[in-house]
């Protein structure tokens, strides 16, 4: 066990989790398959970039990180996830929503089943 590499001088546990039960997250980067994920090949892409996900799971690692347990229905693939590899969609900060502006409510449908107009 020694030779476990912690690559963060940060105890997340020390804070309560960023992301809650259900919420809509989205993959900040692309996720493969490092050996853990049973059917897949090593190293063949599991999720995309941009992957909007729900949070399905939270537990902890090496008793020093939060692993979030993330359901992404487009791939349909169930993969554990740091929180620095994820992004809320709905949690968003106040000033960031003033920003996006008439965005905002197109950002509430995004990896909703609620059809858009774009949809209709």
């Amino acid at each position: 066990m020694a030779d476990i590499n912690r690559d963060d001088a940060e105890i997340e546990l020390a804070h309560p989790p960023r992301f809650s039960y259900g919420e809509r997250v989205i993959a900040r980067s692309v996720v493969r398959n490092d050996g853990t994920y049973n059917g897949r090949d090593i190293g063949e892409v599991l999720v995309n970039r941009g992957e909007v996900g729900y949070v399905i799971n939270i537990n902890t690692f090496l008793q020093q990180f939060y692993i979030y347990a993330v359901d992404f229905v487009e791939s349909g693939h169930r993969v554990g996830m740091r929180a620095k590899e994820l992004c809320t969609l709905d949690n968003l900060p106040d000033e960031v929503l003033a920003q996006l502006g008439d965005k905002t409510s197109a950002l509430r449908s995004i990896g909703s089943a609620a059809p858009t107009e774009e949809n209709t």
